[in-house]
This record gives structure tokens, sequence and C-alpha cells, in this order.
């Protein structure tokens, strides 16, 4: 997550706030929720960062796959996300 500059009150949120990834597979769950950034990463400067996080449910618990971060602005928001 760090590497992808993702913070642990970032994946909570989208796990709590986000919409379903439209790009999850078959058996693998997946939220998505877009933040306001407007900040530099890695020397460019965006205005919002997309956090999706995948996972899936094994005996009643989560178990976090992965988490990706895309930054740009004007992200799809409530479930248009494509991918």
């Amino acid at each position: 997550m760090r590497q992808r500059g993702v913070t642990l009150r970032e994946l909570e949120r989208t796990l709590q706030e986000g919409w379903p990834a439209a790009d999850a597979k078959p058996g693998t769950e997946g939220k998505v929720f877009v933040f306001p950034y407007r900040r530099t990463w890695e020397g460019q400067f965006y205005e919002e960062k997309e956090v999706t996080v995948y996972y899936k449910i094994v005996e009643g618990k989560m178990v976090l796959l992965t988490v990706k971060a895309r930054y740009g602005k004007a992200f799809p928001r409530g479930g248009a996300h494509a991918g």
C-alpha cells in the first residue's frame, strides 16, 4: 500500500463508503472510492486519487488481495468504474 501511496485510513474508507468495483474477478470482491488529492505524487500534481481494494471473504473473514491507486482527475463515481 505504501508503495502505491495508499494510507490505512483511505483503505478503511474505501471499504466502508466505496462502491462495487466493476472489474473484480468472479469470487473476488472489490470497492472503489475517489479522494480529493491536490498534491504531487512522484513529481506530478494530481487533483484526485482513485483507490480500489480487492478482497475475498474466506470462512467469514476478509482476506485483502491487493490495493491499487490511480492518480488523475474526473474519475467516475458511484459504480461507473470500469477499471
